[in-house]
């Protein structure tokens, strides 16, 4: 007769092997801690919020949310875009030039436009600029991904070529001032940015819209799909029949796009471009996305996210407006400083 087995006051019985964890627990926990980590940035907004709340009544107005989401949107829109390009594994660094460049020659085509012998129509003239900045837009994009995929040159090499050629064709146009836009188009073309449809700015709602239409691409089309598996892995992509070389060159086009569309509406803002429209654009454009949770190394993006870095960067710039905690002539080095932090806390991630 064999003694009964007795445990070791832990409640397991010697030699019997461990039972391994619940495989749907883990799955569960493993959930919900991607599910924190994607409300990370949600988080940082509300406190954000709050403490700009805290410091100065003035930010919780109607008037100061509207104000920093016009504001985001031109930025937002960029991003956008950029979460395509950043989540296929590439980068670009030109967007803030390539805004000033289309800023540009829409003003200068619009002019030459009305100074004609017959001139159309000033909303024909706007409307014609409109579809010039979006031609030249998908150009340019097009002209990034053809070098970045046919000629084998890398992304950040190509892109911080154009930036300076982008930046120094204005330059040129503009003999180192300003472009101006005609009065009379100013007139016609200032609704566009500071119109507002149900009490909400024009910019706002363009901003909703191409941030729909992001998650939607990105999340439910097979586009999107092989977007993030191309950032993930290229190699293994092309081995699934991916068409690597258009799908990267497409996300090139859509962030061209998006930055015509930013500058459509940044335009009338002003009506003029400078030399210096558009600096450090890309700094809080790719802050935007990384801020949002897309990885630079690539394969996986979140528009939502990207769409609340965008905000939350806008708040921390705002809040130094409104504040003295420190110089608002410092509020780049705040964003860079964001880039690093989020960096750094991305560097175990694919």
């Amino acid at each position: 007769m064999q003694p009964t087995p007795t445990t070791d006051g832990g409640g397991a019985l010697p030699g019997t092997p461990v039972k391994a964890a619940d495989p749907a627990l883990a799955r569960s926990l493993t959930g919900s801690l991607s599910r924190f980590k994607g409300a990370g940035p949600i988080v940082a907004l509300v406190l954000l919020c709050i403490a700009g709340a805290l410091l100065n009544p003035g930010f919780a107005t109607f008037d100061n949310l509207m104000n920093v989401l016009t504001r985001t949107a031109f930025i937002g829109i960029i991003a956008v875009g950029m979460t395509f390009v950043i989540a296929s594994g590439g980068i670009d660094l030109s967007v803030g030039s390539m805004a000033a460049l289309i800023a540009g020659v829409m003003i200068v085509a619009m002019n030459a436009l009305a100074l004609g012998a017959s001139p159309p129509s000033a909303l024909a003239i706007v409307v014609i600029g409109i579809g010039l900045a979006l031609a030249f837009g998908a150009v340019a994009g097009l002209a990034h991904g053809f070098l970045v995929t046919h000629g084998r040159i890398e992304a950040f090499i190509v892109t911080l070529g154009t930036l300076g050629i982008f930046r120094a064709v204005l330059t040129w146009l503009s003999d180192g001032g300003a472009i101006t836009l005609d009065f009379n188009l100013s007139e016609t073309y200032g609704p566009v940015y500071y119109q507002s449809v149900l009490g909400v700015p024009i910019p706002v709602w363009i901003f909703a819209l191409v941030a729909i239409a992001g998650v939607v691409i990105l999340n439910r089309t097979p586009f999107g799909q092989h977007v993030q598996a191309i950032g993930s892995n290229e190699q293994v992509a092309r081995y699934a029949s991916i068409r690597v070389d258009r799908v990267k060159t497409l996300t090139y086009l859509l962030l061209g796009v998006c930055v015509a569309i930013a500058t459509i509406l940044y335009v009338p803002r002003l009506g003029s471009a400078t030399p210096t429209t558009g600096i450090l654009w890309e700094l809080e454009a790719i802050a935007a996305v990384v801020v949002g949770g897309t990885s630079l190394k690539g394969g996986s993006g979140r528009i939502m996210g990207t769409v609340v870095g965008a905000i939350l960067l806008s708040v921390i710039g705002n809040i130094l407006n409104l504040t003295s905690i420190i110089s608002v002539y410092l509020n780049a080095a705040v964003q860079g400083v964001v880039i690093i932090t989020v960096a750094y806390l991305q560097r175990g991630r694919r």
